[in-house]
This record gives structure tokens, sequence and C-alpha cells, in this order.
């Protein structure tokens, strides 16, 4: 079955629709499906918001947005576009499978230079394909580590550059009966971008991407050493009791009321820091640093994690001048509407002034402002059905049921298989 070419790109979840409507006869009025991912806990809440909003001001167009969990996402999809019921917008995170089918046209052939002013180059690169941007992001973002300050002082601790230093950091906060790290384990995805860090940090930026491209095999001695190091520090204590039950939610809000001291986030975890409800440490008490060096010859300490988030793809058939504006629209605006609105950074250009920021939005711009490169993160490169294998046996390998060898493996007997 031939299918529909989609055109990639990025929109904002909780957009400030002030514009003007868009205009047509009663029988042009159009129907946009949309196949949204559950991003985190206001997503349902954020796309209902916008579906009023866009559908109020836009009288002859009729949005539709199903929000479907990240277990159950693929196979919806998937299924949806073998039936031809592919939907109008996709907002997911990889699209590696939909532009190795040719289900994508490239972004860069309907978006202007001066949007992609709008976007830093570190988050366009992970929309790159062969040296073809194939889509915008939405939910990007960059991540890194944040830590409570009162645990390492009390532990007498410094904030580590290096690797070493990171590691006798987690040594001696769980010396002192404090939980060194926390993370997503049952979001799974939390715990595949600790494995990236230690991956990237030791065998090179662009290394998820050889392997993708079949120049390294999955099973690389460096990327099993990776998965060797989440498991370690698993089977250490670090991550504390019941790791795969935990949600990032939940990791996070143990971050703040100090029951762990450092958790691996993206920067939209702004949003929670500067919520007074949600942030017990208060406006100060959480430091932000990026990943610790190994080599800095292999990756450097200006290389961060610069991640796409989301992706929306809307129906070839559908693009015309009307969604060309909004586009334009909502790149020279949504830097701005994500840090007044939303409380949180995105990967976009803004002019907001420094002192209409809050304290965190101010640390981790100035973090941002660091990187030189950006790399992507675990599953950016991979198929739906590796990423699905990446993701499903990380809970094993934080359970001691697989070791990273045969968590490396099992991403390899999938790749073999594609």
């Amino acid at each position: 079955m031939k299918m529909k070419q989609v055109l990639a790109t990025g929109v904002a979840l909780s957009m400030a629709l002030s514009m003007a409507p868009v205009t047509a006869s009663a029988a042009d009025k159009v129907d946009i499906n949309v196949i949204a991912a559950q991003y985190g806990q206001q997503t349902a809440d954020w796309w209902a918001n916008f579906v009023t909003e866009f559908n109020e001001a836009n009288p002859d167009i009729n949005l539709n947005v199903e929000v479907v969990s990240w277990n159950d996402i693929y196979t919806v999809v998937n299924t949806r576009i073998a039936n031809g019921e592919a939907p109008d917008v996709l907002n997911i995170d990889v699209f590696a499978d939909y532009q190795a089918d040719d289900l994508l046209l490239p972004i860069q052939d309907v978006v202007s230079e001066e949007t992609y002013s709008k976007m830093y180059d570190a988050f366009l690169a992970q929309s790159e394909v062969d040296g073809t941007v194939w889509a915008i992001p939405d939910l990007a973002s960059a991540r890194a580590m944040y830590y409570n300050k009162d645990i390492l002082d009390a532990a007498g601790v410094e904030v580590p550059t290096t690797w070493d230093e990171f590691e006798e950091v987690l040594q001696k906060l769980s010396d002192a009966g404090i939980q060194p790290l926390t993370t997503g384990g049952s979001d799974k995805w939390g715990a595949t971008r600790l494995i990236n860090a230690y991956a990237v940090r030791t065998a090179g930026n662009d290394i998820m991407t050889k392997a993708a491209d079949g120049e390294v095999p999955y099973t690389d001695e460096k990327l099993v050493a990776a998965a060797d190091k989440i498991a370690e520090w698993a089977e250490k204590g670090y991550f504390g009791e019941g790791i795969t039950t935990v949600d990032m939610n939940t990791a996070g809000s143990m971050l703040m009321s100090g029951k762990a001291a450092i958790f691996y986030n993206g920067s939209w975890f702004t949003q929670n820091l500067t919520d007074d409800s949600q942030n017990p440490a208060g406006e100060d008490g959480i430091g932000f640093f990026n990943i610790p060096v190994a080599d800095e010859s292999i990756s450097s300490a200006t290389s961060y994690s610069m991640n796409c988030g989301n992706i929306l793809a809307l129906d070839n058939d559908k693009y015309d001048e009307a969604t060309g504006w909004f586009l334009k629209y909502f790149m020279e605006n949504i830097g701005n509407v994500a840090m007044e609105d939303q409380g949180t950074v995105k990967g976009y250009t803004y002019d907001v002034a420094a002192d209409d920021m809050d304290n965190y939005t101010k640390l981790v711009l100035d973090e941002i402002d660091k990187s030189t490169e950006g790399f992507a993160w675990w599953e950016a490169k991979m198929p739906s059905e590796i990423s699905k294998t990446a993701q499903e046996n990380v809970q094993p390998l934080l359970n001691g049921e697989m070791t990273g060898e045969e968590y490396m493996q099992s991403i390899q007997d999938v790749y073999d298989m594609q």
C-alpha cells in the first residue's frame, strides 16, 4: 500500500492562540486529526486547552486530539498507518521509520531561513538525517544533571566536572546514607538517557548515530560498558529501592524534597522548579550541571544533550498558505511563550529580558549558552521496534535480570532483523 507523504514539524502544547482566525467557506471546513504522546501529567490538559482555543479562533477548522501513552503510541500509530488511517498530525519523538519509508517531506523545503533563526542550531541538528532536516522539534530541551544543593553541601562534596569526580561524589553520598541518584525507571526513558550519558562521554557524541548507521554494532564494548555502568549503579543502591516503580514526576519530587541528590532531566523541568507548591527546596535550592566529562578529546564539556522531544507530522495534502503562516507564528513566539506562560525552557530563541526571568530559567539558559555542539538521546536514531526493545529491556537491566552485554545484544538482534 502506498502511504501519504507527511511533513514533519513542531508545535507547542500550550501555545497562546491570540492570532487571527483562519477563514474559509463552510464547504472548505477541514477536520484535523492528531495523535499525541502522553509526555507528562499535564499533556492531556494542555492539548484540551489547545483544542478549545484553536477551534474558537479558527471556526472553519475542527481539531481533534487523541492523547496516547508512550507505551502504546507506536503500536497505535503503526496500526493506523497500516489500515490507511494515518493521523493528519503526529506528535511523537523518533521519526526514523517514517523517514525511511518515505513518509516525510523535508521541513527545510517549506520553512524559511527566518524561521530556522528562531531555533538553536544544536536542536535542529538532531532532526537531520543524511544532511536533510526532516522535522522541527517541539518539546526541545537541553538535558543535564539537577542537584539538591543542601544535600551536596551536607555531604561535603563539590559539583563534579569529570566522570571520576562524579563517581567519587556518588560513592560519598551513598556512604553518608544519602540516595545519590533518582530516575524514572517505570517510564523507562529516564534510565536509557543515563546510559546514553556515559556512552557519549566515553565513545563520542556521534556514537548512537554510528550504531544506527551500522558503522559500529550496538554490542560495541563501549556501549556494553555504558549499560553495565547503569546496572552497576543500581546494584550499589544508588537509585534507592524499587527503581523500576518510580516515574519521572516522582523522581523530580524526590530531588526537590531532599530524598535524592541528583536527577538527570530536561530543561522543561524548570516549570516544576518554579512552582512553589512542587519545590520545597525554594528558588535557589536546586543547581544544574552538564554531564561530567570522561575525556575532553572524545566528548567535550561544552557538548550538551540537545534533544528534540516530540515531533508533529502534518499531512502534506493539507499543507497550504495558512499552515505555513501558522508555523511561522509558532516559531517566532514559542520561546517567549514557554518562559512567560509555562516557566520552562525550550530550544527556541527568545527576547524576554533577563530581569523578567526567574532564577531557574536563567540558570538553565546560562548553561545552554555554553554549548558549542549537541548530541542526541539514546533512541533518537532508532527505528520504533529497536527503540521499543531498548526501553522495554532497561528495566531488567536495572533489576539485575540482564547484563549490559545481554541488554545491548537484545537491541542488536532487533537491528539485525530490520
